[in-house]
């Protein structure tokens, strides 16, 4: 098992998830979504949790824990109770690959299902994501639809919703 920590995240991470947004790697995975990390990361709505992941004391990596049924925007539509959704990435494309996103992945899962009345998490690489398919699926998750969400009406940013 890899030593990582997930801790919440705070203003104080600013510059380095705006640094990270400017990776290719990470523009790739995401390419329209404007986090608003200078008012994010100031708010804390009950339906969200925003942890950084560090590991040997540097800050590797971002995960995002939702209530679908509960987040303002309705990015995942109408949907019911007993679900989380998780967005996950590491900042710097050389740390890929090395068992991070796995073991970030790992320690997400178990927070969802501390909540007794968590039964399903859901991801939502794009579609021409083809490396996240495979990392989902190594992780147990199920492909369940393409999907245009989040309101985008471009067949090139359709989401895969796994289960």
């Amino acid at each position: 098992m890899m030593d990582i920590q997930l801790r919440k995240a705070s203003i104080a991470d600013l510059k380095i998830l705006q640094y990270w947004d400017t990776q290719p790697h990470v523009i790739a995975s995401d390419p329209d979504d404007d986090w608003n990390w200078e008012i994010e990361l100031q708010r804390e709505p009950s339906w969200r949790i925003q942890l950084m992941a560090e590991w040997k004391g540097k800050a590797i990596g971002f995960v995002q824990i939702i209530d679908p049924q509960l987040e303002e925007t309705h990015y995942w539509g109408n949907i019911g109770p007993g679900k989380r959704a998780i967005d996950i990435w590491i900042g710097e494309e050389a740390l890929l690959g090395l068992g991070l996103g796995t073991e970030m992945m790992h320690q997400a899962i178990e927070l969802c299902f501390r909540e007794s009345e968590v039964k399903e998490i859901l991801v939502d690489p794009l579609a021409i994501n083809k490396r996240a398919h495979r990392f989902y699926e190594r992780l147990g998750f199920e492909f369940v639809e393409t999907a245009l969400l989040g309101g985008t009406d471009q067949e090139e940013q359709a989401d895969e919703c796994f289960i």
